[in-house]
């Protein structure tokens, strides 16, 4: 099995390079989508946090209400732990899940937004660092997301350096342009992605 890990800046495309990964038949495990699934109605998880944190952080059909429950817990150091005390189990129970269930030659990304900042040593084959111009990361979150540039600007400097992130990267996917260059990028990179070629640096 071979161990991905996945990074980059908010607004470089990271998000569209694991779908492209995964169109190749690569496993994504990605925290923020399992920590949307682990409460999703009906699941031990949202049980948990409604009976953690009462009724007002269900909407009236039953799911939960990320607003309400935003509200509580970024307030409150102490709840926030304690909401994080039941996400973070399950979602790391989930990921190993699906590495479990994959095939023995299966390619596992771990898309981990954070990987520069947080200096943890994961186990990983190989680092995939997108980057993109800061322009084109601006750009992208102005005109695709709707945000306001000076809060754009301002999540992009929360982040790791670009520097600091390309110095942890075996590979670095350059996202400019089109997808349809993205593409083409991923083809011709998969075969050392996939531990298919000898090179690994």
């Amino acid at each position: 099995m071979r161990y991905v890990g996945l990074t980059g800046g908010i607004g470089s495309g990271k998000s569209s390079v694991a779908r492209l990964l995964a169109a190749r038949g690569a496993i994504v495990i990605d925290s923020d989508v399992l920590a949307r699934e682990v409460v999703e109605p009906g699941s031990p998880g949202l049980q948990a946090i409604q009976s953690a944190f009462g009724e007002g952080v269900l909407l009236s059909d039953g799911s939960l209400d990320r607003a309400a429950l935003a509200a509580i817990v970024f307030s409150d150091p102490s709840r926030r732990e304690k909401l994080n005390a039941i996400v973070h189990p399950l979602v790391a129970r989930r990921a190993a899940e699906l590495v479990a269930n994959a095939a023995p030659d299966s390619v596992v990304v771990h898309d981990v937004p954070l990987l520069a900042e947080t200096h943890a040593s994961y186990p990983f084959d190989l680092v995939i660092v997108v980057d993109a111009e800061p322009e084109a990361q601006l750009d992208r979150f102005v005109r695709i997301r709707g945000m306001e540039e000076s809060d754009a600007q301002a999540r992009m400097a929360a982040q790791a350096s670009r520097e600091k992130r390309l110095a942890i990267a075996d590979i670095v996917i350059v996202n400019n342009a089109t997808l349809e260059e993205l593409d083409r990028q991923i083809d011709l990179l998969w075969p050392r992605i996939a531990g298919l070629s000898d090179q690994e640096h």
